[in-house]
């Protein structure tokens, strides 16, 4: 069976030289009636608004960078509620029947609709974690669909070479191949990739699915093709206790034994770091994605944000799949981050707009070898993957007294108006310009 066809037909438009007469976030404030000039997919300039200028209308809308959703797991779109109540394990094996019965169809499908709703939420670049997996063909129909829907990604494949159907020291079996096999995938998808606006990384379950020669094994690797990792470390303090019981050792340090933590480590959720466990993270140059909603929905706890942040561990935020999350919902995540360490730490003046977005923009994009925008602002040489928003298109969001607090604290996919990455507009008036939506749902009922 042949991968669904939900492309649109093709656009002639170009894309447009500028967005005018915006109000743009700098990363330090708003500027108002501006026009952002891009040229060849780049931000060429900002300057004060020049009427008569060609490009995209701005006026009354507020321009900020796309945001970076740090992790993912894009196959889980079409297995939402599964598992819902069982704690982390019980869940784990759940969501595992379903991934060892993906197609290439379905991997399709479901790529399709989270990058569409991700990018729907303001999210030009995602952090995809595949779980390992032997198709070469579901991960071509991963790919295909990250293509055809625009948005820019890292797509960490999947690697383990420890066995364990019951998830506790090692991965499920069925999924698994050997580690040469998978690094040599990896080699052909950088090759397969290059030019486009995907970049291929690898992705590890966690700590208990890799042996020590393993860990050195996919560092080595890593560092000689300056390629990416990232990790679920400490999501719930199974890590720590299954490497004690079979190593002697805590999760974080026996990563850092092995030598794998490095300035190329990704490190997901902590919600169990200590605080010598965060030392070392920050002694290695590692970073972490914070993913708030899935760590409540599954009952994990809340990561140590303000310690990491302190300690000087680059956070970034994630949404996290569909399965603990069951939305791509980038601004809720904005919103619960700061809702939620406020809660914790009893301090309502925890985390404002500037603080959040930034995480959302630019977080770990040094970690993740992405332009850096300082603040999470509009920069001048970066790509041009921008969001512009209009909150008159949600009425719970007016009147508007201040911008940053309006998209903080009510913030919703109905404001996200356009979306550009590598200034091509892939999201116009909320939809978008590459995906038949409309076939899109309909495949996803059947």
């Amino acid at each position: 069976m042949p991968t669904p066809q939900l492309t649109a037909s093709p656009t002639t438009t170009p894309p447009p030289p500028a967005v005018l007469d915006v109000s743009v976030w700098t990363g330090t404030g708003w500027t108002d009636h501006q026009d952002v000039l891009i040229e060849d997919g780049t931000v060429t300039g900002i300057r004060d608004h020049r009427p008569g200028s060609p490009g995209l209308d701005g006026s009354g809308a507020h321009l900020l960078p796309g945001f970076v959703n740090t992790h993912t797991h894009l196959q889980q779109a079409t297995c939402r509620g599964v598992g819902e109540g069982q704690p982390l394990l019980a869940w784990l094996l759940s969501v595992g029947e379903h991934m060892a019965s993906v197609t290439p169809e379905s991997a399709y499908l479901a790529t399709v609709a989270g990058a569409l709703e991700g990018l729907r939420s303001g999210t030009t670049t995602l952090v995809e974690h595949l779980w390992p997996h032997p198709s070469r063909e579901v991960h071509a129909a991963l790919l295909r669909g990250l293509e055809d829907v625009g948005v820019r990604a890292l797509v960490g494949r999947g690697i383990a070479d420890r066995p364990d159907p019951s998830r506790r020291w090692g991965f499920d079996p069925r999924l698994m191949e050997p580690l040469e096999d998978v690094l040599a995938h990896v080699d052909e998808l950088v090759a397969g990739t290059r030019g486009s606006r995907t970049t291929p990384a690898l992705a590890v379950p966690n700590p208990r699915s890799l042996t020590p020669e393993g860990l050195r094994a996919v560092a080595g690797f890593a560092g000689e093709r300056d390629l990416r990792i990232s990790i679920h470390l400490l999501e719930t303090e199974t890590d720590d206790v299954m490497c004690r019981e079979h190593t002697g050792r805590g999760a974080v340090q026996y990563l850092d034994e092995a030598g794998f933590l490095s300035d190329r480590v990704l490190a997901v959720h902590g919600v169990a770091l200590s605080g010598e466990d965060i030392r070392v993270l920050a002694d290695r140059g590692a970073a972490l994605s914070h993913n708030p909603v899935s760590n409540m929905r599954l009952g994990s706890g809340v990561a140590p944000v303000p310690a990491l942040l302190a300690a000087g561990v680059p956070v970034g935020l994630g949404v996290d799949g569909a399965a603990s999350n069951d939305r791509q919902d980038m601004l809720e995540t904005l919103r619960t981050t700061a809702y939620v360490q406020r809660a914790t730490h009893r301090r309502a003046d925890l985390l404002g707009f500037a603080d959040v977005v930034a995480m959302a923009v630019d977080g770990a994009g040094g970690v993740l070898g992405l332009p850096r925008r300082p603040g999470g602002g509009v920069t001048v040489g970066t790509p041009a993957d921008l969001t512009l928003v209009r909150f008159d298109r949600d009425f719970g969001c007016l009147p508007v007294r201040e911008p940053g607090a309006a998209l903080l604290t009510t913030g919703s996919p109905r404001i996200v108006d356009t979306v550009m990455v590598d200034g091509e507009v892939v999201v116009r008036d909320g939809r978008s310009t590459r995906i038949d939506e409309d076939r899109l749902v309909a495949a996803l009922r059947a």
